[in-house]
């Protein structure tokens, strides 16, 4: 068994892998760059939007993954490609990793080998996904895939993940008070299939756990600029990456934080503090870095550019429809209601309707830096 601490958005949290899945080495080209990553420092990466696909390769090359290719695995040792194939690359969370001591996590996720009895009597062999289980379904995400499906079943919630309609990748199992949390990846699938959802367990049972704990995690993009950040959200497609891109651009002194889940925590006095997480989507953004919050700011694609204040109740159905949480549940949602309000109504909040051009910039921060 292996395992390791984490520091994410100020609380801590640890993974736990049991054989034969271990943790990958870090290449020295990602140790030198974890380090810079974990003291705050900037790689130069700029965000990834939608249409500026071909900009993954450079992410690729940027994370230095250990391609495997035909001719390379062919000279490998059984034993060797057993340790490759259960080898999980986890530097995107290196910059956030904290030496064991006393101090007790907030919560635990494991990665298992082996389901329990119980959980193997749940399944319904042959059935449909939406049908996996003999528990209570009380979300489905199947649009298009991955698909998940999650349910209740004595006190636990259960998410079924599947790559494709066919074939479950794995089941997350979370207790009740969500601090234990175990993943299962189903045989015959790899590293990078399960760490793929061993991120997904990981989101979800972060959003469970820190639901009271006046902690938001924002569906976002964000900036930072003379040491204060400025967080931009929007529904699928509005052009938050690009809008960060352009800050960039055209604003000097302007270094990006996170191009997807930042992570949002209040202060006994109220005061809003943004992190960078390991979760930044598709550009390789995984910061350790920490500023206060600004402005939140809402996009909107239009003709002209315009940007107005939101009032609190305004503002505050905004950032709940950014905020990444468990919807379905009501007990979290509760529990997340004074930190929205806080959000509401301690951070100046705006609606940005705009072209993705150098003007929508200068007057987005004209605007929110009082200039």
């Amino acid at each position: 068994m292996e395992k390791k601490d984490y520091r994410i958005g100020g609380h801590l949290v640890r993974l736990v892998l049991e054989a034969p899945w271990t943790f990958k080495a870090l290449s020295p080209r990602q140790e030198e760059m974890a380090a810079v990553l974990a003291s705050g420092g900037d790689l130069g990466i700029r965000p990834v939007p939608a249409d500026h696909q071909d900009e993954l390769a450079v992410n690729d090359r940027l994370l230095d993954k250990d391609v495997m290719t035909r001719e390379r695995w062919d000279t490998l040792s059984e034993g060797e490609q057993e340790r490759f194939r259960h080898a999980l690359d986890t530097f995107q969370y290196a910059p956030f990793e904290e030496k064991a001591g006393a101090e007790q996590p907030l919560f635990t996720l494991t990665v298992s080998p082996e389901e329990p009895d119980w959980l193997r009597e749940l399944q319904v062999p042959d059935a449909v996904p939406s049908k996996m289980l003999r528990a209570r379904m009380v979300v489905a995400v199947d649009e298009q895939p991955p698909v998940y499906y999650g349910y209740r079943h004595e006190g636990r919630t259960i998410y079924t993940y599947f790559q494709r309609m066919d074939r479950c990748v794995g089941i997350f199992v979370l207790e009740a008070d969500a601090r234990h949390g175990v993943y299962y990846p189903k045989p015959g699938f790899g590293a990078r299939t399960t760490l793929m959802q061993v991120n997904t367990s990981l989101m979800i049972q972060y959003t469970f756990a820190t639901a009271g704990l006046d902690t938001l995690l924002l569906h976002a993009s964000v900036v930072r600029h003379e040491g204060a950040a400025g967080l931009f959200f929007g529904v699928s497609g509005t052009g938050k990456s690009t809008h960060s891109r352009l800050w960039l651009e055209h604003v000097e002194g302007t270094d990006l934080m996170n191009d997807d889940n930042p992570i949002i925590r209040f202060d006994a006095a109220g005061k809003a503090t943004v992190y960078g997480s390991p979760w930044s989507g598709k550009t390789v953004c995984y910061r350790r870095v920490t500023a206060p919050v600004r402005a939140l700011v809402r996009l909107e694609q239009a003709p002209e550019n315009r940007i107005e204040r939101l009032d609190p109740l305004s503002a505050y159905a905004s950032v709940m429809a950014a905020v990444s949480t468990i919807r379905w549940d009501s007990s979290v949602m509760d529990k997340l209601v004074p930190t929205l309000e806080k959000a509401a109504m301690g951070i100046p909040c705006y609606q940005l309707s705009c072209r993705p051009d150098r003007e929508a910039v200068l007057l987005c921060q004209k605007t929110i830096e009082q200039l």
